[in-house]
Parts: C-alpha cells; structure tokens; sequence
C-alpha cells in the first residue's frame, strides 16, 4: 500500500506565551505544496523482528540528504504504524519504504508527512475494507499523538492550525499559487528555534501576545491574489531562525533580488519559501537563486493539494 503525502510551508507562524505544558499557543496557516514523499507499507518485516522496520531512500531526481533520518522507533512513521496496529488490533510487523523529496529538518514538516503517510498506509492494510473502522477525521487524531504538524499532512489543502497547531480548520483557497523553496545543509532544531525565539523577546523585553488569525492573509488566499499573500506571509521563528543560521538572510535576500513578491523562512526552517507571480516568474526565480549559489539545492512547486493520498 503506497501513499504520496505533501511538504507544506507556513504562510503565518505567529508565536504566543508558553503554556503551562510547555508549548507556545500558536495561530499556523499551513499550505501544502506539490512536494511529495511516498510511504510505502508492506506485510512482514525482512528481520522477522517483533515491530515495524523502515528503509530510506531520496526519491529519483530529488536532492534530499537522508543519511540523518532514523530507521528505528525514533522515525514517526514507525510511531505511527504501531498507533494503528493497537488501535485495529493488527500484527505490527510491516516493512515502511519511504521515498523522500521533502527536506529532512527543513522546516517543511517531511517526518510528520511521513507519519501521516504511514497511518493512511496502514490502516488501508490493517482495516476491514467492507467495514472500515478508522476514517480520516480519526487518523488525524491519532496523528495529534505524533506531532503538530501530522494532522494537516493528512488533510492538506489550506487550513488554520491552532493551540499547538493540531486543531484545525480548513482555510477558503482560490487559485494556485507558485512557489519556489532554497533549501540549506544541515537542518535546525525545532526545540532550539523555539528557544531561540523566546530568548530574543526576553532580551527585547518584548513579551509575546495572544496569536490572531491575519485578515490580509485569509483574504488574499481567498481571492487568490499572489501579490497580497505575498505582502501578508509571516512568521514569528524567523528571527530566530536567522540568528541561529545568519546565511539564511542571504538567502532571503536573494529571492527578494530576483523578483520573489513574498520571501520567509519556511516554519522553524532553515528552508526559505518564495513566491512567485506565475509559473514562468517562478522558474526565472529559481533559475537566479540556483545561479546565486546561496541554497544546497532549488526546488519548484505549487500550492495547494490534497494531503496524504494512496497511489
């Protein structure tokens, strides 16, 4: 059973307070993009060991660098195989081939993509077909369990994160809107972008506020206007992403020279997102950026799709 599921980019990233369980209220526009991992599950595992196991490979074409993605119960892919296989009651031993595209630790959710590919995968496998007990909503649940960001790779489109970025709303969304992502090596610890983040309000003596909704951003998605989404992109770790990886502002500026009509470090990054007027500004744009030599590599893609989908 195959499943391709989408990166997404944080079209507003407001932060708020710490709360008493140690997370940051959030208000997260998350968009996905037409940059794709594939999970595949099959029956059985090729040690005969007692759980899931998981082999990674970047998929054909793509420039991603996997050597840091866990094969072990640390991937939340394989999280999310053993959450189905107790909750259907199911043998949990299946192997998970996952092809990625996504850039590991860029900021655009490829591991929490991939635990929602894998609970789609799974409970196609494990599930009575006739009688299904496990519908989207209840897998969007279970992904609340592995981390914010794996509901929405299992809805997709556009929709309204908010508390920790779970608890969702899809979003009006008209039109398609171009994108151009500058990936960077190594990734940035989300932990530490947050500490970050936290540490220059502190210094600044600026306490954070209670995160709204932008009514620039809904209503340019809503209208489908690229220019006005552009202007209304946000995100509160930027700072903090900059602090911690300072070529990332060459980067940003970059885009911004060749045309990019919205430029921001994509959630807690180091992968920076721009956007394009059309599809022809957009390879122009990636074309000066790959020229530029300020990313490891330049991908294109287009927003929204849908979330996790069986091939």
């Amino acid at each position: 059973m195959s499943v391709r599921v989408p990166a997404k980019v944080n079209l507003q990233l407001s932060v708020g307070p710490i709360r008493d369980d140690g997370y940051h209220d959030l208000v997260n526009v998350f968009h996905a993009v037409s940059l794709f991992d594939e999970v595949t599950a099959a029956v059985g595992t090729a040690s005969g060991g007692t759980g899931p196991e998981v082999a990674v490979e970047a998929a054909p074409g793509a420039r991603v660098a996997v050597g840091g993605v866990p094969v072990d119960g640390d991937n939340l892919a394989v999280r999310a195989a053993l959450i189905v296989a107790d909750r259907l009651g199911a043998d949990p031993r299946v192997t998970l081939r996952i092809r990625k595209a996504i850039p590991v630790a860029g900021g655009m959710a490829g591991g929490s993509a991939d635990a929602a590919a894998a609970l789609v995968a799974c409970a196609r496998l494990w599930d009575d077909p006739d009688e299904p007990r496990l519908c989207r909503d209840d897998l969007m649940e279970m992904g609340a369990l592995l981390g914010s960001d794996v509901p929405f790779a299992v809805l997709g489109g556009t929709a309204i994160g908010v508390g920790r970025g779970e608890r969702l709303t899809p979003a009006l969304t008209r039109g398609t809107f171009h994108w151009v992502f500058a990936t960077a090596d190594g990734g940035l610890s989300t932990p530490a972008v947050y500490a970050e983040c936290d540490r220059i309000r502190e210094a600044d003596g600026e306490p954070a506020g209670r995160p709204e909704v932008s009514e620039e951003l809904m209503t340019a998605l809503a209208t489908g206007d690229a220019k006005a989404l552009g202007a209304a992109l946000a995100n509160d770790l930027e700072p903090a992403a900059l602090s911690l990886r300072p070529s990332l502002d060459r980067t940003i500026e970059a885009g911004r020279d060749y045309g990019a009509i919205g430029a921001v470090v994509s959630g807690s990054g180091p992968t920076c997102a721009f956007l394009a007027d059309d599809a022809e500004h957009a390879a122009e744009l990636a074309a000066g950026l790959d020229g530029a030599g300020v990313a490891r590599s330049v991908v294109r893609a287009t927003g929204p799709v849908p979330g996790a989908t069986i091939c």
